[in-house]
């Protein structure tokens, strides 16, 4: 029940931390470029970042630790830093064609598919 709970509390704040961190860089930036959406992508990058080195390395984190931190708060804050250390593990694991399949591929075949997704919803 705990990873459940944990999962929960992260996520909550993940969600209320990005709301709050895009809000105030567009209102400090302006809303002319995605600033907000940037500003959290990359200090997701950071926080997760940080967490696996706290986990992997100093193993300082236990498994409902990283529930919290990284696959609730992170996870609801940008799945973009999930994407970075799913790649990063690829890479450590000398798995370079499939670590760019998976930065590359996510990225286009993505916005293709967004693209296609808002064909489709206009059609519909």
């Amino acid at each position: 029940m705990d990873k459940w709970r944990n999962l929960s509390i992260g996520g909550i704040a993940g969600v209320a931390a990005r709301y709050l961190l895009a809000t105030w860089i567009y209102k400090v930036a302006g809303t002319d470029f995605p600033y907000g959406t940037m500003a959290v992508n990359l200090s997701g990058c950071l926080l997760i970042g940080v967490f696996n080195s706290l986990a992997e390395v100093k193993s300082a984190l236990s498994p409902n630790d990283r529930m919290l931190l990284m696959t609730g708060f992170c996870g609801a804050y940008t799945t973009f830093s999930t994407l970075i250390l799913e790649t990063s593990n690829l890479i450590n694991d000398g798995e370079m064609l499939r670590a760019s399949m998976n930065f590359f591929g996510s990225g286009l075949l993505g916005f293709l598919l967004f693209r296609v997704g808002e064909h489709l919803g206009a059609v519909i």
